[in-house]
């Protein structure tokens, strides 16, 4: 079975699970953000360990499941965590829930992450929207055959094509004005990936603050590749759960990770679900 194939199958499971709604946005939870699948209404739960072909999660803080129901009203489709290439994955399989969403008839994702502050400024348990993304994980998902049958929206599918803008400015711009209404300013940042699982040196971070990085992760980029691949319009929102190396006195950990993620994740359910309804809006038009 070809991976195109795959995806295929895993999708046609899926839509025989969703009760008859066809969701047209998509999230992905990073670590300790799993709280905003609890805010759907009408909710049915998939375990990745049951849908075809999926990649299971294994790292603490990402539940592996797939939540479809209603936020804010509006259908949508959740990935209560996601899969690393750090976990041993191969690019394809880091991306084939993102090829999936795309599959299901999904035309917007919003990215989530926790990411380490490099940015003079920020702080721990803020929200940051990403307005770009630098890729120094040494790979690319696309790199192999071209399938030009992931082209799911007019012009998509190609073997270059551009990323210009890699992060919708006209979601961006819908993500201020839910965050204005929720009662915080939402910055923007630009995302540098790296392929984990270590954390970064100091002088890594030095060198990544040089290149014009404002924040740092593990995750993200690949799907945001792939998600222009496919024609999918992104929204990348990363919480701020650490101070990168250098930068603080606390001794780097994943559960400091969790523990801020888990402090924000109120505060993005409530974001996520004002914003469902306006991204859904321009999505019709």
């Amino acid at each position: 079975m070809t991976y195109f194939e795959q995806v295929t199958e895993a999708a046609l499971f899926l839509r025989g699970k969703l009760n008859g709604l066809s969701p047209r946005i998509g999230i992905v939870l990073g670590s300790g953000l799993g709280a905003v699948a609890e805010s759907l209404t009408d909710a049915v739960a998939i375990p990745y360990a049951g849908i075809p072909h999926f990649p299971q999660s294994t790292v603490e803080g990402h539940s592996g499941r797939m939540v479809v129901g209603l936020l804010g009203g509006v259908p949508a489709v959740v990935m209560q965590g996601r899969v690393h290439f750090y976990e041993g994955y191969s690019p394809l399989e880091v991306t084939f829930p993102m090829r999936v969403l795309g599959a299901l008839g999904v035309k917007a994702v919003i990215l989530t992450n926790a990411a380490g502050g490099i940015a003079e400024g920020l702080q721990v348990g803020q929200l940051v929207a990403l307005s770009d993304h630098i890729n120094l994980m040494g790979w690319n998902p696309l790199v192999g055959p071209n399938e030009k049958r992931f082209g799911y929206r007019p012009g998509a599918g190609l073997r270059f094509f551009d990323m210009t803008e890699a992060y919708s400015k006209r979601l961006l711009a819908l993500a201020r004005e839910a965050a204005a209404e929720e009662g915080f300013a939402l910055g923007d940042g630009v995302y540098l990936a790296v392929s984990g699982p270590s954390f970064e040196t100091p002088a890594e971070i030095r060198a990544f603050r040089g290149m014009g990085a404002t924040l740092v992760g593990m995750s993200t980029v690949p799907e945001t590749i792939v998600a222009r691949h496919m024609g999918l319009e992104v929204l990348g929102l990363s919480c701020v759960t650490n101070l990168a190396a250098g930068l603080g006195t606390a001794e780097l950990s994943h559960e400091e990770v969790f523990a801020a993620g888990r402090q924000v994740e109120q505060r993005l359910a409530g974001l996520l679900k004002r914003l469902a309804p306006a991204i859904a809006s321009i999505l019709k038009s």
